[in-house]
Formats: C-alpha cells, sequence, structure tokens
C-alpha cells in the first residue's frame, strides 16, 4: 500500500514541477511587465521549493529505505533545500546587482539560473525513474 501512495506522491510532484516552468512562469511573463513578473516569482519561488521538499519528504518517508526511490526522494528533498535557502537568495542579490549595471553579477546570475534549471531538469528524470521502478515492482 505504501509503494502505491508514493507513486501517486511522485507523480503528482513531477506533475507540479512540469505545471511551473511549462505553464505559470510563461503566463506570468506573458501577463504582468519584465518587472511585476520578476516580483512575483520571487515570492512563488519558495511556494515552489516548499513544495518539492514536503512532497518528497512524504514520499521518502513511505519507503522501506532500500528502493532507489527512497534515494532519489531525500537527494531531490536536500538539493531543493539547499537551492531554497542558499541558492536562491543568491540569485535574487545577483539579479538586482546586475539590473543596477554589474556585469559580473549579471555573469553569477546566468550561471546560478541555469544551474537551477539542470537540477530541476535531473530531479524531474530522478522522479520518472523512481515512477518507473515502483510500478514495475507493483
Amino acid at each position: 500500500m505504501e509503494i502505491i501512495l508514493q507513486t501517486l506522491l511522485l507523480a503528482f510532484l513531477l506533475g507540479g514541477m512540469i505545471f511551473f516552468p511549462t505553464v505559470v512562469a510563461p503566463a506570468v511573463f506573458t501577463s504582468l511587465d519584465k518587472a511585476q513578473a520578476g516580483s512575483f516569482l520571487r515570492k512563488l519561488f519558495p511556494n515552489y521549493y516548499s513544495f518539492i521538499i514536503i512532497v518528497s519528504g512524504f514520499a521518502a518517508i513511505l519507503d522501506d529505505f532500500k528502493n532507489p526511490s527512497f534515494v532519489i526522494c531525500i537527494v531531490i528533498l536536500i538539493s531543493t533545500l539547499i537551492t531554497r535557502q542558499f541558492l536562491m537568495p543568491r540569485i535574487n542579490l545577483w539579479r538586482d546587482a546586475e539590473l543596477a549595471g554589474d556585469i559580473t553579477a549579471g555573469h553569477k546570475f546566468k550561471i546560478a539560473h541555469r544551474l537551477t534549471v539542470v537540477l530541476n531538469v535531473g530531479q524531474m528524470i530522478g522522479l520518472i525513474y523512481a515512477v518507473y521502478f515502483n510500478i514495475t515492482t507493483l
């Protein structure tokens, strides 16, 4: 029963992680001007990362600590926690400095932003594998 619930949580998490960059972010950038969109997303991203942390945490505790799904959930939880608490504040500072004319900060912002995108895609790939693994073991 736990594996079924975990699989549903992982699929829910994957769906949320796909929905945000494919639907929410583009809608924000097409509906608001650039400054408003940036401000809105700064308030939204901590919630997005909290969603990932909470759901991956719940999914992890539903495992027997032996399956790859457990490890994937823990890696997602820890990497998202680090991103939310340490990387995002720096990204925001670098973005502000870039907008104020600091070219070096702009370069740091672009690298850090790419890192978060690559990390997010890696997490989604891990979730796809975890869901597949769970389904094939049912």
